[in-house]
Order: structure tokens, then C-alpha cells, then sequence
């Protein structure tokens, strides 16, 4: 009897408890409600902005040539149609597109990151000498470049015309992605772990491959995706340095594809034009998602990665 009598008091006092400190709460400054408020609006108003496009996109997609072209598409599939991703997809230059850009992406994406990993890491440790000019000069490559003809001029000279190393290896490092990489290197990777290792006998190749890059998953995850990015959407450097058709990334056949169909007027009867025209005007939706899709597939696999090392690059206070 002692003993439930005494756990009934305990939990009636727990029961009390909880009831004052709810009554208790702090109460938030009417200020920081309102800044919420506010907040909350302007996030929303942001990403109905960028929502609605891309809402648009793909119902007009979706839908006939004819109800795109008379502008009665607007957030849903209007006359449901789906010839505008037959004609996209029945081109075997398309599928050749794919893998190109799959090619160029992926590879583009290894080397680039092992290029950036590289040089940022040596460049992160103070002992490094030199490390200052050489970065000084990584910089400087941003604010001044040789120009379009001079670096024509290098890629002809090392034979890399109308070859995939074209659009592999001339934009193999990005500066910004070296700045984030030896940030997180100098403020992640302390002197003390390499010294214990350099104790244990690893070797500095050791100390990279089995400690560094373990712990910078969140970082390369998010140089990666920068890089994939970058590669996937090669639009100019394909233009300039490519001639062979099977050599084309998928950027650039989708767009012969839509000058084919915008500007195709052999053809004498007005019927046909005005078909091809309207055709060409729900191809360029369709063309759209067709080229974000591999993208919006890749992205969530590495998401949790990305939210976590957006931000690594920035300078501890």
C-alpha cells in the first residue's frame, strides 16, 4: 500500500510538473513572431516563383501542340499528348546524346575531383612551401583569363580537337571548388591526426586515401555535384571544339533538334508549316525535361551529403 500510494504521488507530482512548466513557457517577443512571419511569406512567395515554371514546363509537355500554341496551358496537361516526347526520343542522335553527356559527366566528374582533391590538399598543409604564390595564382585565373583564341589555340596545339579530352580536360579544375576543398582541409583535417599517423608509419599517400577522404565525404559530395553539373550542361565547349555528330553531348543535339524543327520551311503547303511551328513550340518543353531528368535522378542520392557540406568551405570564427 506505502509503495502504490507513494508512486501515485510521484506521478501526480510529474503531472503537475509538466502542467506549470507548460504554463510557465516563455512566450517568443512579439518581434521575432512577426520576423517569422515574414520569413514564412517570403520563402513561400520564393518558391512559388520558382515552382511555377517548372510546373508550366512539363504540363506544356504534356500537352498538344495546338493548346500550347493558343496559350491555354497553364498548370495542367491541356489535350494530353505525348508526341512531343516521341519525336524527342524517336532521334537515335538522342540516345547517342545520353551517353556522350553520361561519358562527359561521369568522367569529367572523376578527374576533376581527383585533380581538385590533389591540389587542395597539399596547398591546406602549412609546412607546404610556396603554397601562398601557388594559390595567389589560382586566383588570379579568376579574375583574368587568356580569351577564346589562345584557348582554341592550346587544345588544337595538344591534339584534343573533336576528341572527348576536349570537354574533359581544358576545364578540369574550377578554382572555387579548390577554395572549398582546402578550406575544409585546413579547418577539418587538424595537424595533430596527421602527426599521429605520420607516427604509426603511414605514408602521406596513406594519410589521404584511408583518413582524409573518409572525413570529407559531405565535401566531395558537394564538389562532385558542382562538377556533374558543370559536365551535364556543356553547351559552348562542345560547340567550339566538336565536329563529329557521334561526339556530341546531349545539349547540343537537342538543340540541332529544335533549330531542325523551328526552321524546317521546304515543305510548300501552309498546313504543314504551321504544324511543324506549333510542333516546335511544345518540343522545346519537352526538350527541357528530357535534359533535367538525369539530374533530378542523380540528386536525391546525395542529398543528405550535399545539406551537410554546403557550407564546408566557409572559415571557422
Amino acid at each position: 500500500m506505502i509503495t502504490l500510494t507513494l508512486s501515485k504521488s510521484r506521478r501526480a507530482a510529474g503531472a503537475n510538473d509538466r502542467s506549470n512548466d507548460r504554463g510557465q513557457r516563455i512566450q517568443e517577443p512579439f518581434g521575432d513572431r512577426v520576423f517569422l512571419v515574414v520569413i514564412t511569406v517570403m520563402l513561400t512567395v520564393a518558391l512559388a516563383v520558382v515552382l511555377m515554371p517548372l510546373v508550366y514546363i512539363v504540363a506544356s509537355s504534356f500537352s498538344s501542340a495546338n493548346a500550347v500554341s493558343s496559350g491555354r496551358v497553364s498548370f495542367w496537361p491541356v489535350e494530353f499528348s505525348l508526341r512531343a516526347y516521341q519525336v524527342a526520343l524517336s532521334n537515335p542522335q538522342v540516345l547517342q546524346g545520353y551517353y556522350n553527356s553520361l561519358v562527359y559527366a561521369i568522367g569529367g566528374t572523376l578527374i576533376s575531383v581527383t585533380l581538385t582533391v590533389a591540389i587542395a590538399y597539399p596547398l591546406s598543409r602549412k609546412g607546404f612551401l610556396g603554397r601562398n604564390v601557388i594559390m595567389t595564382g589560382l586566383i588570379f585565373t579568376m579574375l583574368f583569363s587568356g580569351g577564346l583564341i589562345p584557348t582554341y589555340m592550346v587544345v588544337q596545339d595538344l591534339g584534343l580537337l573533336n576528341t572527348r579530352w576536349a570537354l574533359l580536360l581544358p576545364s578540369a579544375i574550377g578554382v572555387w571548388q579548390v577554395i572549398i576543398a582546402r578550406s575544409f582541409f585546413a579547418n577539418t583535417i587538424p595537424d595533430e591526426l596527421y602527426e599521429a599517423a605520420m607516427l604509426d608509419g603511414a605514408s602521406d599517400l596513406r594519410f589521404l586515401w584511408s583518413v582524409v577522404l573518409p572525413l570529407s565525404k559531405p565535401m566531395l559530395a558537394v564538389i562532385a555535384l558542382m562538377y556533374a553539373i558543370f559536365q551535364w550542361n556543356s553547351y559552348f565547349d562542345a560547340l567550339i571544339y566538336l565536329k563529329d555528330p557521334d561526339l556530341f553531348p546531349l545539349q547540343i543535339v537537342l538543340r540541332n533538334m529544335l533549330i531542325l524543327n523551328t526552321t524546317n520551311g521546304g515543305s510548300t503547303d501552309l498546313a504543314q508549316q504551321l504544324e511543324q511551328r506549333q510542333l516546335a513550340g511544345v518540343l522545346k518543353y519537352a526538350l527541357i525535361v528530357v535534359s533535367s531528368v538525369p539530374v533530378l535522378l542523380i540528386y536525391p542520392f546525395i542529398a543528405r551529403h550535399f545539406t551537410k557540406g554546403v557550407l564546408v568551405g566557409a572559415v571557422k570564427g
